[in-house]
């Protein structure tokens, strides 16, 4: 699991890439102190609160690409059950704190994600926390 990366991974760059163009600025990977929980975004634009994730199918348990894991079962499923937990603990924090959550997976469009993080940018969502699945 080494070779697995928390921060960086491709769908991640190329979104933050495509924000950047657009003149968005924003902190990658910067860690929320949220009372008893630390919470490190993929995307942080902190003058307007907003977190954004790009998820991982697998990690994450997409619920169109993300499977079952079929060796070492009974290591991997509570595994990923805890990622949901900690995921869903995550956005209840920040929403307490006064963020606004953005979750995306790492299969979706660039052009809609962009979108999705535009809109909430420029005001047009107050939250979206769940998983945009198509």
């Amino acid at each position: 699991m080494r070779a697995n990366r928390r921060a960086d991974t491709k769908p991640e760059v190329v979104l933050r890439s495509a924000l950047h163009r657009l003149g968005f600025r924003y902190r990658k990977d910067f860690r929320l102190d949220l009372g008893q929980m630390k919470v490190r975004p993929d995307i942080v634009f902190t003058a307007r609160k907003v977190a954004v994730f790009v998820d991982g199918c697998f990690w994450h348990v997409c619920p169109e690409h993300g499977r079952q894991p079929t060796t070492n079962e009974w290591y991997w499923a509570p595994k990923l059950r805890r990622n949901i937990a900690r995921d869903r603990a995550a956005d209840d924090a920040l929403v307490a704190a006064g963020w606004q959550v953005i979750r995306l997976w790492e299969h979706e469009d660039l052009a809609d994600a962009v979108g999705v993080v535009t809109g909430v940018l420029s005001g047009g969502s107050e939250h979206v926390s769940d998983h945009m699945a198509k």
